[in-house]
């Protein structure tokens, strides 16, 4: 198979044409869900939820959080590993649930985390008896109970709740049924899923993967979100000029004309969420900064990337002060001087994020 010959420009057009970002709206919350492939269900709320940036950044103004919010409570939606997804889309897991954690592809840690799960077979029947009787419940609402405490490298030390759901959503045991407060709800699957038909294992790794670049357009071959699960052999193989190894993209694009617009994008965002395809593509320099100490943040606490056209541009610093009413932007870093008409059509993205927020806009003197 030939290698398509791509430039910079062009394979970033593909980019965004795939994450929906070029000119033309989308209208239908549940067919960009579905063309996305996932949404990442972060908490965090700077300004607003990211899978709510997401889903505004695509459909616009006409978008409501109340609609995701809808989806999620129908089983329109369900969330699996911190994602949301269709719900037709559990068929793609279920026979890899079925198999946890002796999977293709499965990496050691899942091994580890059988053992574990074996040596508190106990607490784990506690928890699943809770939750059959009381649930839905969140970890706070159930005592410890482990023989064998969880070890790791110390992020999870001894969170062996946390750890003991995670692992029981990962075999299909509990499922996410949604929230009190910031904390997930959790209750047994059966009671959440939708029953739907499994797709055998090795079709649903592939249409996972045919899906996941069908959402990116473009991709390495090992997707640093999905290192188990490579795309090695979906799409078709490209090189990009000024990056170095070999891509696969999604030929469906190479033939579309591309039209951009302005964008204002979640941290979050799967045009900016792996970082070095950001950098091969964009060479844009961009971290998330929450984590960092105040005086070593360049762009602020939780920036939101600029896209205009098929470039990355800059980056807004706000804050949703919603106990006043106020989207607070403190800062619009500019990579390069905005030209006049640039700055307009940022400004008038800015507006928008604020209009949607329905909050009054405070912008920096």
């Amino acid at each position: 198979m030939a290698v398509h010959q791509l430039s910079r420009t062009r394979a970033r057009q593909i980019a965004i044409q795939a994450q929906l970002l070029d000119r033309e709206r989308q209208t239908d919350l549940v067919d960009v869900v579905g063309h996305l492939f996932h949404l990442q269900n972060d908490p965090t709320a700077v300004v607003a939820p990211s899978a709510e940036i997401v889903l505004w950044s695509r459909l616009g103004d006409g978008y409501r959080s109340s609609e995701l919010a809808t989806c999620l409570e129908d089983r329109t939606f369900v969330e699996l590993r911190g994602m949301i997804r269709p719900a037709e889309d559990l068929a793609l897991y279920t026979a890899e649930m079925a198999g946890w954690p002796e999977t293709a592809g499965a990496p050691e840690w899942h091994m580890a985390r059988a053992e574990w799960l074996d040596a508190n077979d106990e607490f784990r029947r506690y928890l699943l008896y809770r939750l059959e009787d009381e649930g839905p419940l969140t970890w706070r609402d159930i005592p410890d109970r482990s023989e064998v405490p969880w070890k790791s490298s110390g992020w999870n030390d001894n969170r062996n709740v946390r750890m003991m759901i995670e692992s029981l959503e990962q075999r299909g045991e509990v499922a996410a049924a949604g929230k009190r407060g910031r904390d997930r709800l959790w209750d047994l699957a059966e009671r959440v899923y939708p029953n739907v038909a499994p797709v055998p294992l090795e079709q649903a790794l592939r249409t996972r993967a045919e899906r996941r670049l069908r959402s990116l357009g473009i991709a390495r071959a090992k997707d640093p979100e999905y290192p188990n699960e490579p795309t090695a052999d979906v799409g078709e193989p490209a090189e990009v000029d000024g990056t170095r190894g070999r891509w696969r993209v999604d030929p469906w694009f190479l033939d579309q004309d591309f039209s951009g617009r302005t964008a204002v994008l979640s941290p979050l965002d799967r045009l900016v969420y792996d970082r070095k395809r950001m950098v091969d593509l964009f060479e844009f320099d961009y971290q998330l900064e929450m984590y960092k100490p105040a005086p070593q943040r360049r762009w602020g606490y939780y920036a939101l990337p600029v896209l205009h056209g098929d470039r990355l541009i800059g980056k807004v610093d706000a804050t949703a002060e919603r106990q006043i009413g106020v989207l607070r932007v403190d800062a619009i870093h500019e990579d390069e001087a905005f030209a006049k008409s640039v700055a307009r059509a940022v400004h008038d993205e800015i507006v928008a994020l604020a209009e949607w927020l329905e909050l009054d806009l405070v912008l920096p003197a």
